[in-house]
């Protein structure tokens, strides 16, 4: 394999934004007007169709045109000096490892940590952990240490950026040890752990929040995040839109978010109102804004915008009940008592065949696909989990972005679960996120340039 340089594509007249930014993956039109632009500068370059495999909810076919320099390089330094020279010129462009495109579902070089853990064999606990508290972000391996975990691999996606909410809150369903943390991002997947591993599952939950008042009762928008930031969307009312939509911070002005000691030292500050209830259910503070201590046993509503006159008639003493609960599609009750839940997507295998459900989890973005090559159809390091057909617990991690390791497309990834006797699996976070711990050590080969990546959560073996 061969290092090439890519060129970010200005978008075309054709495009429905005037602002549009340069996309690896553009229409046809715009990939053609670069090349003459490159062909006038005196740059040989080729348009190259990106294709799409088909997969549970997405049809086969091209879904964009990438541009490429007809040379190819054996060095990255000489592939970096051309990028250079491009931008001398006014294009922007970057190296790429052609081992990295996933496009042809080829063979690795790839390299796995695989861990198996038999329900009639296991003597230890399964479980999640998220750290100390939500909003701090701690590296797979601290969180194995403070959990005395013999393993360890990274779990759910999180929230990484302060903009997008608070960091190391799961962008989805979290329960850790019964105690539900945050809710789910609208029928997306979830990994179901009970700690003697036996039923591991994969479900599509629902959740049901409420804040029962003396005036009635009031739906809940979320748990222990930032009011009006949700990550990968997918909750009631988000703007731009209340689908899943990955790596996407959606918004929404009017909130009722609840809080408890899960969440960190304070709760979120800003304008809006937030109650404090004691053990009790009681009222025990009233303030016109936000942000608060939560002493033990300790719960707190947030409201923002146009629910805040929701929260209006409550004085202290009054009773406010907060009830919220995560279920399985079938009913059963998630957050209970030795039960953990990770959020992750898209689904990719169900009873035995493969099911990418790459657009229902938010995995397609309308008018971008260069969201998709570079997430979906590019390899990544990835870490996944399902359940085999003898009720094995399996996790993996797969590293990759690195010359001798390659990692996985998505559609390579459901191939691998299924090549290790998966029956039901799906995507974890991956990236730079992916990391596998075994009694202390990092053992896998995570991609970040500064290391082990602190992520939200970890599952964790004990």
């Amino acid at each position: 394999m061969r290092w090439v340089v890519e060129l970010s594509i200005p978008s075309s007249d054709s495009s429905p934004d005037p602002d549009a930014p340069p996309r690896a993956v553009q229409d046809r039109a715009a990939a053609d007007a670069l090349v003459a632009q490159l062909t006038a500068a005196g740059v040989s370059a080729q348009v190259q169709p990106v294709e799409q495999p088909a997969t549970a909810d997405v049809p086969a076919g091209v879904i964009g045109y990438r541009v490429r320099l007809t040379a190819t390089y054996a060095e990255k330094t000489q592939a970096d000096a051309q990028v250079a020279a491009l931008r001398g010129q006014g294009f922007t462009s970057r190296s790429w490892y052609a081992g990295w495109d996933g496009g042809n579902r080829a063979g690795g070089h790839w390299s796995l940590e695989v861990l198996t853990i038999d329900p009639h064999r296991f003597r230890g606990d399964l479980s999640a952990t998220y750290g100390p508290d939500i909003e701090k972000r701690e590296t797979t391996s601290a969180l194995a240490a403070y959990e005395h975990a013999t393993a360890a691999v990274n779990a759910g996606f999180f929230v990484l950026d302060p903009a997008a909410g608070a960091e190391g809150d799961p962008a989805g369903a979290g329960v850790y040890d019964g105690r539900l943390a945050s809710e789910p991002v609208a029928g997306r997947p979830v990994l179901v752990l009970r700690d003697d591993a036996r039923s591991t599952e994969i479900t599509r939950p629902v959740w049901r929040g409420t804040a029962r008042l003396a005036g009635g009762t009031a739906v809940l928008d979320g748990l222990d995040r930032v009011p009006g930031l949700i990550r990968n969307c997918g909750g009631i009312g988000d703007s731009p839109t209340d689908h899943p939509l990955h790596d996407t911070t959606c918004t929404d002005s009017g909130e009722l978010v609840a809080f408890d000691t899960q969440f960190g030292a304070r709760t979120p500050s800003g304008p809006g109102r937030e109650v404090v209830t004691g053990r009790h259910g009681r009222v025990v503070a009233i303030a016109d804004s936000r942000g608060t201590e939560l002493k033990p046993g300790q719960r707190s509503v947030q409201a923002t915008g146009d629910r805040v006159p929701e929260l209006a008639g409550l004085t202290v003493g009054d009773r406010l009940d907060l009830r919220t609960h995560l279920y399985s599609r079938s009913g059963q009750r998630l957050d209970r008592p030795r039960v953990s839940v990770v959020n992750g997507g898209p689904l990719l295998l169900a009873r035995g065949r493969e099911r990418i459900t790459q657009a229902a989890d938010g995995m397609v973005h309308p008018g971008d696909p260069s969201f998709a090559y570079g997430w979906v159809l590019q390899r990544n390091p990835r870490t996944f989990a399902g359940v085999d057909r003898r009720g094995r617990t399996v996790l993996v991690t797969v590293d990759g972005r690195q010359l001798d390791q390659d990692g996985l497309s998505i559609p390579e990834t459901a191939d691998v679960a299924r090549s290790l006797g998966l029956v039901d699996a799906m995507n974890l976070d991956g990236g730079g996120s992916t990391a596998a711990v075994i009694d202390g050590s990092v053992v896998s080969h995570p991609s970040d340039a500064t290391g082990e990546r602190p992520v939200g959560d970890a599952i964790v073996i004990r």
